[in-house]
């Protein structure tokens, strides 16, 4: 068998469209499509072209990255093309206003003041979809340049970095802007060498009286040497904490007071938690001029920002334009308000924790990535959630069913059944014969059967004794069926195995526990539960299983008591 020049030349570009599209050495399965769907009159060899094509491919595997993409461009430059713009937006992302493949970059900015929470969790996973989509590069950058009023801890820098591997968002790069201190004074002192930012003495009172009537603060038309002595006095630590303020002249009679001149920089005297920073500097930039800088630094293309900072764009145009740069693309979104959780802050729960409110970043009533994935709340739920919910600048007011409907979609097939009873009673059987129950772990999968051991008494649920009276005829699920002869105490007799006329009798189904089970404590949002539940409950440690008849939770800890956490019903 010997291959034309042109079937050397079809199987070399699918090669290098398969290395440069993932990275890595061709797969013979994927060229081998790719190949005889183009060249038909191959598919009768196939045998014998699967060695040619192969050799082909070890060719270009010795290449490197750099080598495939310059090669696929002079051969097939469509397939480049082709490998983006086939991609679709996923539902509820609209494409990205200028994108080009391969070229976008977009960066998502926490203040690690706590850790991610389901409404920074929309940032994470639509920055990260979009630049899966055009393949291009995600950074995340910590705006930690705040060390008083939002305080970073120490923890949250790997709790994000965590989180967001854990929902398929790993950064291509990390900045920590506490560590580039050094290119903001930079640029600080370009500005004010330009003559476009100066050391204000003011009073945070006198500037906002004197703005609020658009008249210029009085240290406004300082020459730049005098205002680069006073800029130098500040870093020295000369000044103390809101003595002087470095502002940006902008437009002081523009239409919104908070453009006016605004500040770029303050004085902060107190340590910065991160021990290589400690008490390095005293004068740190204030967000609109640290995310300026390095949007541009970084080579941001596009930014997602809250409509509710619409004025951050207006205020960064200014240092944009002293400066000489193009400003990234722009969307902006509204609002999310969960339903369940109401307004809610990284700092207000802080608080809430540290008084001692909540048991720790993970407590399952509180909206962190931390509790969502204590509770078994999966990545690929939330991301379909957050992707679905789209770009728009309308505010979002959503349930945390819509996630929960996600989540079950995925963990319901996979999840096994066990019984648990909560607020259990003791209900002793006359006539029951010892038996093995075997219920089976799943309603429809195939995924075999329980066992468990049976006497003569069985835990039920308070709540399910209290709707009955003497007389009552019920089935215990995939055991048998008791008529209650006492209710105090708690007693009943053993009436058969029939299954056929349940309906027809409306004989109400409950489920048991055996007497001989394990204590089981479950965490949900509505408080703690505990009761009995099966033994082999202890086999599913961080597994999601659903407990009949109360929901699915998710097995925390395993030992002389269960520790579930609650996901949802």
């Amino acid at each position: 068998m010997t291959l034309t020049d042109e079937d050397k030349q079809i199987i070399e570009k699918y090669a290098l469209q398969n290395a440069v599209k993932y990275g890595k050495a061709p797969q013979l399965a994927a060229v081998m499509g790719k190949v005889m769907g183009e060249c038909t009159h191959l598919r009768a060899s196939a045998k014998e072209v699967s060695p040619l094509i192969q050799e082909i491919l070890e060719r270009v595997a010795k290449e490197t990255p750099e080598q495939w993409q310059a090669r696929l461009e002079a051969l097939a430059p469509e397939l480049i093309e082709d490998m983006c713009t086939k991609k679709e937006p996923l539902k509820g992302l609209k494409p990205l206003e200028g994108a080009e493949c391969k070229k976008v970059v977009m960066r998502f900015a926490p203040n690690p003041n706590g850790p991610p929470t389901l409404g920074s969790t929309r940032g994470i996973v639509v920055n990260s979809e979009y630049v899966k989509m055009y393949e291009g590069k995600l950074i995340i950058r910590f705006d930690d340049t705040d060390p008083q009023t939002k305080r970073p801890m120490l923890e949250a820098y790997d709790w994000y970095l965590y989180d967001c591997k854990w929902l398929g968002a790993k950064p291509d790069q990390v900045v920590i802007a506490s560590d580039r201190i050094p290119l903001y004074y930079k640029y600080a002192r370009q500005l004010i060498e330009q003559g476009n930012a100066y050391v204000c003495f003011c009073s945070s009172e006198d500037f906002k009286n004197l703005k609020d009537i658009s008249e210029p603060c009085p240290h406004r038309d300082a020459s730049p040497q005098e205002n680069l002595m006073h800029w130098d006095k500040m870093l020295a630590g000369e000044y103390e904490a809101k003595d002087a303020v470095l502002r940006l002249k902008t437009d002081i009679k523009h239409k919104d007071p908070a453009i006016r001149d605004y500040g770029i920089f303050r004085i902060v005297k107190q340590p910065h938690p991160r021990p290589e920073i400690d008490s390095k500097y005293v004068v740190w930039p204030l967000l609109d001029f640290e995310g300026a800088i390095e949007d541009h630094e970084l080579g941001t293309t596009h930014i997602i920002r809250g409509k509710d900072l619409m004025d951050s764009e207006t205020r960064q145009t200014y240092i944009y334009k002293y400066l000489g740069w193009k400003y990234p693309k722009t969307m902006h979104w509204g609002r999310v308000k969960m339903h369940e959780f109401g307004k809610f802050s990284t700092s207000t729960l802080r608080r809430a924790i540290e008084e001692g409110e909540y048991s720790g970043w993970d407590d399952p009533r509180l909206p962190t990535l931390r509790a969502m994935r204590r509770r078994g709340i999966l990545p690929q739920a939330i991301r379909k959630f957050m992707i679905e919910m789209g770009v728009g600048e309308t505010d979002v007011s959503i349930s945390m069913d819509t996630l929960y409907a996600e989540n079950r979609k995925i963990i319901d097939p996979l999840a096994s059944r066990y019984f648990f009873v909560w607020d259990p009673v003791e209900l002793t059987i006359a006539g029951a014969q010892p038996r093995t129950a075997k219920p089976p772990k799943h309603p429809t999968e195939n995924k075999g059967y329980r066992s468990i051991d049976v006497e003569d008494k069985v835990f039920v649920c308070k709540d399910d004794m209290e709707q009955l009276q003497i007389g009552s005829c019920i089935r215990l699920k995939d055991l048998y069926n008791i008529e209650i002869t006492s209710l105090s105490p708690l007693q009943a007799s053993y009436i058969g195995d029939e299954v056929a006329n349940l309906k027809k009798d409306r004989m109400k189904i409950i489920h048991w526990a055996p007497v001989n089970g394990t204590p089981v404590k479950v965490l949900s949002p509505d408080g703690e539960f505990k009761g009995i539940g099966e033994k082999l409950i202890s086999t599913e440690l961080d597994n999601v299983v659903q407990f009949e008849r109360f929901g699915f939770c998710r097995i925390d800890s395993v030992g002389p008591e269960i520790v579930a956490y609650f996901t949802h019903k």
